[in-house]
């Protein structure tokens, strides 16, 4: 490591299974930050302890930048293929978050106001059950918020959670005349992926074009995300970990390997393969670092005025696309995902500029990489 005036320079070298990455610090920046990466080396290694199924690769965020990653574990345990920070797994309802991001955009394109009544780009959302005699109509907002009273899945849910990216437009509709409402849109927050599946759709609509089309063009190309996609390209399906679900302690194939070519209407909220390299990019966009050409911080702030409270005790909201967490001392914002043999976290501290990300292959066994990654920001943030 060579010292400068300006600090430490970008140095890379391989650690363990992973890449370590230091960049731009003072001496005592350094020092600081190489004991709290080992405090999060120390948790990641733990947690993937706990059963070694699969893998788990961590990534942390320092000043915008992806500073540290490491893997731990195989992204292919038949085959014994080490996970890499170039591993790709599926991110789940982390994908809401970029379905948000389109939604922002059309806004400052002045295609859509948040305010929009979702029936005005999907007629079909009047199949839905049990609503409201003289309830206004579900907007935009309350779809992106989760305030739209929509129940969190389609009745026979299994019906619509399979099939190929393409059609998931044809399988969204069939599944609205099964969907219910739980609650008069508008009064309270409620988690629904079916909600948000009809918000792509709506945008998809608005834009004229179609979602994945406008998400690859508009914000995963623009960000630099070459690794991140609906349907995986040459150049990531050489990557991709292997998804394991775990049901009373055993490993179980099957749903994973038959979800890995489509997800059914799943894909607004819940489609999308990526990498901890990739998933650093999008962050930038939550820390207002994004080509203005992604998101304008007007917006942004905009957007972080916005969230809605989640729970009594006020220590969980929603905004448009991320939660946000307080405990104790630390807010924390982003997202979780969970998918048939996947799980993923991303989870920023806008104040310090710091984030983690744990992605794993597995998943209904004894990996959280949620609760790992929002413990690892508090180690990260609260130094």
């Amino acid at each position: 490591m060579v010292e400068g005036d300006l600090g430490y320079i970008i140095q890379m070298r391989w650690a363990g299974f992973g890449l370590l990455l230091v960049f731009a610090l003072t001496p005592a920046r350094a020092a600081s930050f190489s004991n709290r990466i080992h405090r999060v080396d120390a948790m990641a290694q733990a947690e993937w302890e706990q059963d070694r199924i699969g893998s788990l690769t961590v990534g942390v965020i320092e000043d915008g930048k992806l500073a540290w990653t490491r893997s731990y574990g195989d992204a292919d345990m038949e085959r014994r293929v080490a996970a890499t920070p170039d591993t790709v797994y599926r991110v789940g309802s982390i994908t809401k978050s970029v379905t948000a991001v389109m939604l922002s955009q059309l806004v400052e394109q002045g295609r859509v106001h948040l305010s929009d009544p979702v029936e005005r780009y999907v007629p079909e959302i009047r199949r839905v059950r049990g609503g409201y005699s003289g309830a206004a109509p579900v907007t935009l907002f309350e779809l992106a918020t989760h305030t739209s009273g929509l129940a969190r899945e389609p009745d026979n849910a299994g019906a619509y959670v399979m099939g190929p990216v393409s059609g998931w437009e044809t399988t969204l509709v069939a599944a609205l005349g099964r969907t219910r409402y739980l609650y008069e849109p508008g009064i309270r927050y409620s988690y629904s992926n079916v909600g948000y599946a009809v918000l792509g759709l709506a945008l998809e609509r608005a834009a004229a074009r179609p979602y994945v089309d406008y998400v690859t063009g508009k914000i995963l190309r623009p960000l630099g995300m070459a690794h991140t996609a609906f349907v995986p390209n040459a150049a990531m399906r050489g990557n991709i970990a292997k998804g394991y679900g775990v049901t009373g302690g055993k490993i179980d194939l099957g749903r994973a390997a038959r979800e890995r070519e489509g997800r059914g209407y799943k894909v607004p909220n819940g489609g999308l393969y990526s990498t901890v390299g990739d998933l650093a990019r999008f962050a930038t966009v939550w820390l207002g670092d994004a080509p203005v050409n992604v998101l304008k911080k007007r917006t942004l702030d905009e957007m972080f005025q916005q969230a809605v409270a989640a729970d009594v005790n006020l220590s969980h909201g929603y905004g448009r696309g991320f939660h946000v967490f307080r405990r104790g001392e630390l807010v924390a914002m982003g997202h979780g995902g969970q998918v048939a043999g996947f799980l993923a976290a991303l989870y920023l501290d806008r104040g310090s500029r710091t984030g983690v990300i744990v992605l794993a292959n597995e998943n209904g066994g004894k990996a959280r990489p949620s609760s790992l990654a929002m413990r690892a920001l508090a180690a990260l943030a609260g130094s």
